[in-house]
């Protein structure tokens, strides 16, 4: 099977390999099951063609197990028996009745991420070396909790800003084309594994985007229009969904697409544009990759201006020429392979990086492009009430999943603080009902991966870590929160309240790995602020657009214009009046109508978001 198109069977079965291997499973993964049960008895993530590296040839693994299978019947069975209940153990254990939801995993995370911190290159851990975009965000919300206290948290704003920085600059990045490649096989971010993914790209273009505002770096800022663009130029579709991922290889080598040889690219370059292209991303240093090299930004701009006795704005225009000759060039060769599924959930993680962006950096583009993914999966990945999770020539098939339909309704709502649509919220809300109906675990609270009528498994999974993409029970968590605040609904406060209570075990235990939950967390034990703006659609808009220029992780701002129809009563309420006017609603309790641009702002100022 398509892993990516089947991740409730990865689930199942790479858990299967840990328990019954005792160590992590990974791809190919190829296991054995009972015909009856489909529980599996053996396992394994490679095997050969031919013996080697004391592996058995794929041909005599099956004979083996071929006669496993038919001489120890009782054993698989009594295998099976006790899979089936390793599983079973794998849902946290419920909270006792007057267990307190307490802030106590968000501190303990921000010491663990500080242990774990690589101080030198940034990031978190050795080789290899993955973005985790949650954990970035988390310190950098953290910091910005502290920013009113008398010592504020800058070593949680230094650890977010150094990774980001060293990853950008770094080879994960491609200097020339923009975005993001999946980790870097060294601690320095320099040699990516060169398989770009959606769902890397659309939480880094949210993360920098944010970064841009939470320190007015425009370095920051740049990153993020070059994830953008690469994201629009490369990988949406016609149709306007976006397309999965771009293979590593081209031409049957991992990276040949990327790297260049030093005399290539002194053909291309004038003199001054390769002297400070040179310096720039090491060219004078030795090849880093298999006897080419792969851009990485070896000295610093203010460095080489000062050197050359430059602006360091002239020099950076000077690279950004250089830049545009080499991807030109570049175009011309044969490209990596692209897959071209189109995936709801990584779809929404791309919306809602676009959404981000596109407030944060001004770029209406980027919303028009975000707009046309969400219509795309309406029309063509919404059928009856429920969503479908993949589409590819034409034909959406499977059942979605969690995933999918909590990272749309974050992305929605992401989507609505740019450019309001009535049509989107209604979606939001339509998402959010099928979640709770098909979705929930009843009983113990939390948020099963399948459905209650998803096609039977050996194992109905309910987790609350983040792994590769965000928890899915944490982002179900948030919107909820943010949701049953907007519209006032307590039964989405209740839910998101059973699905704290049915995490806090793991999350208790290593917050670390749970940083899309603990946001959750925070915003149940200090819940957001809303500002619902009202008035004449260009008024409203630059009301919006000056609150965007602050970083507010904890506000919501829903700029709604006064024509807007089919509103919930929550919002229809909030009308606007002789001018455009402001409500700020924090918790369950909303302000009387401000009536002044200068005035909100000062109001905001004294409880910020």
């Amino acid at each position: 099977v398509d892993r990516e198109e089947r991740p409730d069977i990865d689930r199942i079965y790479q858990a299967a390999h840990h328990l019954m291997m005792r160590r992590g499973g990974g791809w190919p993964l190829t296991m054995f099951l009972t015909p009856d049960d489909q529980r599996p008895f053996f396992g394994g993530t490679y095997f050969p063609r031919e013996p080697r590296y004391g592996m058995p040839a794929f041909s005599d693994l099956l004979q083996r197990v071929a006669h496993y299978y038919r001489d120890q019947p009782g054993e698989i069975r009594k295998q099976n028996g006790a899979l089936a209940e390793a599983f079973e153990s794998l849902y946290p254990p419920l909270p006792g009745a007057s267990q307190v939801l307490t802030d106590a995993p968000l501190k303990k995370a921000r010491t663990l991420f500080e242990d774990e911190f690589d101080s030198r290159h940034g990031g978190f851990g050795g080789a290899p070396k993955f973005p985790h975009p949650a954990t970035i965000e988390r310190l950098l919300r953290h910091w910005h909790t502290t920013s009113g206290d008398a010592e504020p948290d800058l070593q949680a704003l230094y650890m977010a800003t150094l990774t980001l920085k060293r990853m950008a600059e770094g080879g994960l990045n491609d200097q020339l084309g923009g975005g993001f490649s999946r980790y870097s096989v060294d601690q320095y971010w320099m040699i990516p594994h060169f398989e770009k993914m959606l769902y890397d790209n659309g939480p880094l273009l949210a993360l920098y985007a944010r970064a841009a505002i939470a320190t007015g770096d425009a370095f920051f800022a740049r990153v993020a229009s070059e994830t953008a663009s690469w994201a629009l130029r490369e990988m949406q579709s016609p149709e306007g969904g976006f397309y999965s991922s771009l293979d590593a290889d081209s031409e049957g080598h991992e990276g040949k697409f990327y790297v260049w040889d030093k005399s290539e690219i002194a053909q291309v370059l004038d003199a001054d544009e390769y002297r400070l292209f040179e310096r720039r991303y090491g060219l004078d240093h030795a090849a880093n990759f298999e006897g080419c090299w792969h851009l990485h930004a070896y000295e610093s701009l203010e460095k080489i201006a000062t050197r050359e006795h430059r602006a360091p704005a002239e020099v950076q225009a000077v690279l950004d020429r250089a830049r545009t000759k080499l991807l030109a060039v570049r175009e011309t060769r044969i490209r990596p392979g692209r897959d071209e599924k189109i995936l709801t959930s990584w779809n929404a993680l791309m919306i809602r990086g676009l959404a981000v962006a596109a407030r944060s950096l001004d770029r209406p583009d980027l919303a028009d492009a975000a707009e046309r993914a969400v219509d795309f999966i309406r029309t063509h990945l919404w059928k009856d009430g429920r969503l479908l999770a993949t589409y590819k020539d034409g034909r959406a098939h499977l059942a979605a999943y969690l995933d999918d339909y909590v990272f749309l309704t974050d992305a929605l709502l992401e989507l609505l603080q740019y450019r309001w649509r009535s049509v989107d919220l209604q979606f939001a809300i339509a998402l959010t009902e099928a979640v709770l109906k098909h979705f929930e675990d009843r009983t113990n609270g939390g948020f099963f991966f399948t459905a209650d009528d998803h096609e039977m498994l050996m194992h109905r999974s309910k987790s609350f870590g983040d792994d590769a993409t965000p928890s899915g029970n944490g982002i179900a968590t948030q919107v909820l929160l943010r949701l049953g605040h907007l519209l006032g609904e307590p039964r989405y406060l209740d839910a998101a309240e059973r699905a704290l209570r049915a995490g806090w075990s793991p999350l208790e235990r290593y917050p670390q790995a749970h940083a899309t939950l603990l946001t959750a967390l925070e915003e149940r034990l200090r819940p957001i602020e809303i500002v619902i703006v009202r008035g004449a659609a260009a008024d409203a808009a630059r009301w919006r657009d000056e609150l965007a220029a602050v970083y507010a992780p904890r506000r919501l701002v829903f700029a709604i214009p006064d024509d807007a129809a089919d509103l919930p009563t929550a919002l229809a309420e909030k009308r606007a009046a002789q001018q455009t006017v402001a409500y700020v609603c924090r918790g369950m309790t909303c302000s009387a109508p401000v009536g002044s641009l200068e005035h909100l702002v000062s109001e905001l100022r004294t409880a910020p978001g």
